[in-house]
């Protein structure tokens, strides 16, 4: 398995399979709490169009990562998708 954290996309290689996931490096977070409220594509969607409680942000910038713990939620949460996929494969 492979992965690249883009500024503008996250993409997941595993070998024998190609590229398994390409979503968007994005993460809303609600500003109050900090529970995300979304992560990829879904994330990507409410730039530009999220209420006042809610910020979207990229937590690479220029090829670095900006902000570690934000960075590591969305990782994870990538890497639990392709999980949950390949257990529920037939």
């Amino acid at each position: 398995m492979a992965v690249d954290l883009g500024t503008a996309n996250t993409l997941i290689y595993v070998k024998g399979e190609g590229i398994v996931l390409n979503e968007p490096s994005v993460v809303a977070i609600e500003k109050a709490t900090g529970k995300i409220k979304g992560i990829g594509l879904e994330a990507k969607r409410m730039l530009g169009r999220t209420p006042d409680g809610i910020l979207a942000v990229r937590p690479l910038k220029d090829g670095v990562i900006a902000d570690f713990d934000v960075t590591e939620k969305m990782l994870r949460f990538f890497l639990k998708t392709i999980i949950d996929r390949h257990l529920f494969r037939v």
